[in-house]
């Protein structure tokens, strides 16, 4: 592992702030940017919801101005339509309440768009999503479950104008299903989350990438729909953990590590789910994160955040072969990538590289910070609103 001497950062959701104070940015600008979300989370909505009205407040002159609004908001839905220019559904299914927003704006003549990072728009899809996702497919509920928000998700996307998303093959998807016009805006590192990574990046880059003797790989998860993802890799990590005694591994979030491993006793880290800022020290303090994927439509249609939040905190990925980390992952230049049966390979390949590693490290995290740091995202989201 790394040794790191950045410690633990306070954390609050800094999306907290009440109704009028979010009317009151919004109006500021002389263009205006609405986003609706169901309700505030860690995941969907900081991605694709405060993380775009981060970039789009952070101007001087003021011309373009932007808030986030929920449904516990819409009984305001009248002054939040005069104010604004434009509004962006993010992933939200279909409801009342959603139809009367859609038809304030447009009503006004104001133009509506729709923001989605799943493949959760298209029932034709349904069976490969709940199969992908492990669900019990003996169960009717999870059948009514699945059907209801794909559905629903799908309506609001047909009620808009254009949608945005987060890669190409994603955004093909959404144009074989509602024939509207489609933008890309990747997944990006805000400004709390790239603060802390570029102090963890540093401090390995100053002490030259020391580490103790140990190689651990991490497996962060961000939900519980990983289980058949993580069993990908199960049998592998087994044989690493037997052949080479320096091996540990973490894991983050809410997957469990399986009965598999528990033989290897304390070498099996566990870590509850962290908030996203501190949760960079975490992924910081390993050699190898690994990214296990079924390949499919439905994991093909995934964002590549996995990689990009690692490597900017001087953390090397290894990934399966999914349309988006093939696409950003250039094996051994800056990360690995691992068919199926080749993750036992592959882990002992990037193991034997381990005296590469500051320079492959240095490589993505290059790479990341062109690419992915808020501060260069403000071009693509006014290209997507259409108000370059």
């Amino acid at each position: 592992m790394f040794a790191s001497n950045i410690p633990e950062v306070p954390y609050s959701d800094p999306w907290i702030a009440p109704l009028h104070e979010r009317i009151k940015t919004l109006a500021r600008g002389k263009r205006r940017v609405a986003y609706f979300y169901e309700t505030a989370n860690n995941s969907t909505f900081r991605y694709r919801a405060y993380n775009m009205v981060q970039v789009l407040n952070d101007d001087k002159n003021r011309d373009v101005s932007a808030s986030y609004f929920f449904l516990n908001d819409l009984y305001r839905m009248d002054e939040i339509a005069e104010y604004a220019d434009l509004l962006v559904i993010c992933r939200s299914g279909y409801s009342h309440r959603i139809n009367q927003l859609i038809t304030r704006f447009r009503t006004q003549r104001k133009r509506v768009l729709f923001d989605i990072d799943d493949f959760v728009f298209n029932t034709s899809y349904a069976h490969l999503i709940i199969s992908t996702l492990g669900q019990d497919t003996d169960q009717p509920e999870i059948w009514d479950y699945w059907f209801a928000y794909i559905s629903r998700m799908g309506e609001t996307l047909r009620l808009c104008d254009g949608a945005i998303t987060t890669n190409d093959y994603l955004a093909a998807r959404i144009t074989e299903f509602s024939g509207l016009p489609v933008n890309v805006v990747p997944n990006f590192i805000n400004k709390e989350q790239l603060n802390l990574s570029e102090m963890l990046f540093r401090s390995k880059e100053v002490s030259g990438f020391s580490r103790d003797n140990k190689i651990c790989l991490g497996y962060f998860s961000g939900s519980p729909s990983h289980n058949l993802d993580y069993a990908i890799i199960t049998s592998a990590l087994e044989g690493v953990l037997e052949n080479d005694p320096r091996i540990e591994l973490m894991v983050v979030g809410y997957i469990e590590a399986g009965p598999e491993l528990s033989r290897f006793g304390r070498r099996i880290k566990r870590q509850p789910f962290h908030d996203y800022v501190n949760l960079q020290r975490l992924v910081g303090s390993v050699e190898f994160n690994l990214m296990p994927l079924q390949v499919n439509d439905f994991t093909n249609c995934k964002s590549d955040l996995k990689y990009f939040e690692a490597a900017i905190a001087g953390t090397l990925s290894i990934a399966s072969p999914s349309s988006t980390y093939a696409a950003t992952i250039r094996d051994g230049e800056n990360g690995y990538i691992a068919q199926a049966h080749q993750w036992a390979s592959v882990i002992q390949r990037a193991i034997e590289n381990i005296d590469t590693y500051p320079d492959m490290a240095a490589t993505a995290y290059a790479d990341v910070r062109l690419k992915y740091a808020w501060f260069n995202q403000r071009e693509s989201i006014l290209q997507a609103l259409g108000m370059e």
